[in-house]
């Protein structure tokens, strides 16, 4: 599965670039594909791109701030809070594979 994901947190530090590592890990593990846009203290990092956007399957957002969701329209988009991610980065991914196979 092409998965995308963004995070953030609220200070925009630690939490938003733990979650992308452990989303990225996960994802090897089960075999997925996974691009992961930070909007840390920083800015925008590893930015998604339309045609990313376009041959993704699923987008994950994964943050305590508002994230515009304008660009993922007509896309499956999965929007939790950062702290689901922190803790179980695998479960979130199954469950998305769960959700993603009931709709086929």
């Amino acid at each position: 599965m092409k998965i995308l994901a963004v995070t953030a947190c609220t200070a925009g530090i630690a939490h938003t670039y733990i979650a992308k590592e452990k989303l990225e890990n996960a994802a090897r593990e089960l075999g997925d594909t996974i691009k992961v846009e930070t909007q840390g203290s920083i800015g925008v990092e590893n930015e998604l791109t339309l045609e990313e956007i376009r041959e993704a399957d699923v987008v994950l957002i994964s943050a305590d701030i508002r994230v515009n969701k304008e660009r993922f329209k007509g896309k499956p988009l999965v929007d939790i809070p950062i702290s689901m991610v922190m803790k179980s980065p695998k479960g979130v991914l199954g469950k998305i594979h769960e959700k993603l196979e009931k709709q086929e």
